[in-house]
């Protein structure tokens, strides 16, 4: 992502995990943990959405940590269908020394990262183009920030808005944006900057 860009390590239970991580010029206010797109399809912490919501965290004044997955680049481990990949990022959330943490997901990452949020407690979820059909995710606390693309052609609007309508929770929906928010990163960064300060 950036020059300052560190890769560290933490230790996972299917080996060690590697992660990106990025760290604001001042004091970090706290971190913000963001779960990439399906291992199976290409998803990495490289991935265009997620190093956008990693620089929208970095300027509010958030350490952003974005972990691959297993079986992903350095991190050891093979994919395991949604249930490691959960452990996985709450093994990087407990790495995290922040009292406030924002968990932060795209697509798959996005499933998983509602999956965690039954599991800790976090300052705000949100989450990008969350695949809650393909991966089943719980009710999300109040106050989650939903993002999604009108133009979706992978993970469909109309499965979000099912999943979101029995919690009564709104949607963002950003005109005419496809899944990869080609085009539009810049606004899913402003709504990112607005909404999670």
């Amino acid at each position: 992502m950036r020059a300052s860009t560190q890769r560290e390590f933490v230790a996972g239970p299917a080996g060690r995990i590697e992660v990106a991580l990025d760290r604001p010029e001042a004091q970090a206010r706290g971190g913000a943990l963001i779960a990439h797109p399906h291992p199976l399809f290409g998803g990495t912490l490289d991935n265009k959405v997620v190093q956008t919501l990693a620089r929208a965290f970095v300027e509010l004044g958030y350490e952003a940590w974005r972990p691959n997955f297993r079986g992903i680049g350095q991190s050891e481990g093979a994919y395991d269908e949604g249930r490691g990949e959960v452990d996985d990022l709450h093994a990087v959330f407990a790495r995290m020394a922040h009292a406030e943490i924002f968990v932060a997901g795209f697509s798959f990452g996005g499933a998983m990262a509602a999956r965690l949020a039954a599991r800790v407690k976090c300052r705000r979820l949100v989450l990008v183009a969350p695949a809650v059909a393909s991966f089943p995710a719980p009710a999300v606390p109040p106050g989650t920030l939903v993002i999604h693309g009108e133009a979706d052609e992978t993970v469909a609007l109309a499965d979000v808005m099912a999943w979101a309508r029995p919690q009564e929770l709104p949607v963002m929906v950003v005109p005419e944006a496809e899944h990869f928010f080609h085009r539009k990163l810049q606004v899913l960064r402003g709504i990112i900057e607005a909404n999670c300060k």
